[in-house]
């Protein structure tokens, strides 16, 4: 009779091998341990954002935020270089607010939201052709102006701008 320790050991054996037996070499085809981002990519260039809003600083913080969020989530050398396999390249459309509530009492604003709405085109370098483009990609984030909170609008913006720009390089991954 075999020991506890010896049948579950083969159980866990066995069940890993079954796991491992179903995850799929291509992304496509199922679970896969491969990356999802394309694997002939080794650079991207992410030059600054051009803002068409009247908020200023809007395009730094965007290309700031993508720049992290590249270097954080994709295998992906981010440089500024022209010498980079691909390149990220936008415009800020909108960084509009939106008032979401108002006190009962004093009617003054207590929640507002900024969508912030631009357009992206990320470009192969090397041969010229269009991976991705999104026109109109926005991305939302709340913020509580009245007291105690009193946060600013730019905390508003702040945070749709680190929402926008986690859903752009979301939106790089490979086709499924």
């Amino acid at each position: 009779m075999r020991s506890r320790a010896g049948w579950f050991a083969t159980l866990g054996a066995s069940t890993l091998g079954l796991a491992l037996a179903s995850c799929a070499s291509d992304p496509a085809e199922g679970y896969s341990f491969r990356s999802t981002y394309a694997g002939n990519v080794r650079s991207i260039a992410v030059p600054m954002f051009q803002n068409m809003t009247q908020a200023p600083g809007l395009d730094r913080q965007l290309t700031e935020a993508l720049t992290k969020e590249l270097q954080r989530s994709t295998p992906w050398l981010v440089t500024t270089g022209e010498d980079a396999d691909t390149s990220l390249t936008g415009t800020i459309r909108a960084a509009d607010p939106r008032l979401l509530s108002v006190d009962r009492i004093t009617g003054l604003a207590q929640e507002l939201a900024v969508t912030v709405t631009v357009d992206f085109e990320w470009r192969d370098n090397r041969t010229g052709k269009v991976l991705v483009s999104q026109r109109n990609f926005s991305a939302t984030d709340t913020f509580v102006a009245s007291r105690p909170s009193a946060e600013r609008l730019e905390q508003g913006e702040q945070g749709a701008v680190g929402q926008v720009a986690r859903d752009i390089v979301t939106s790089l991954r490979s086709a499924w």
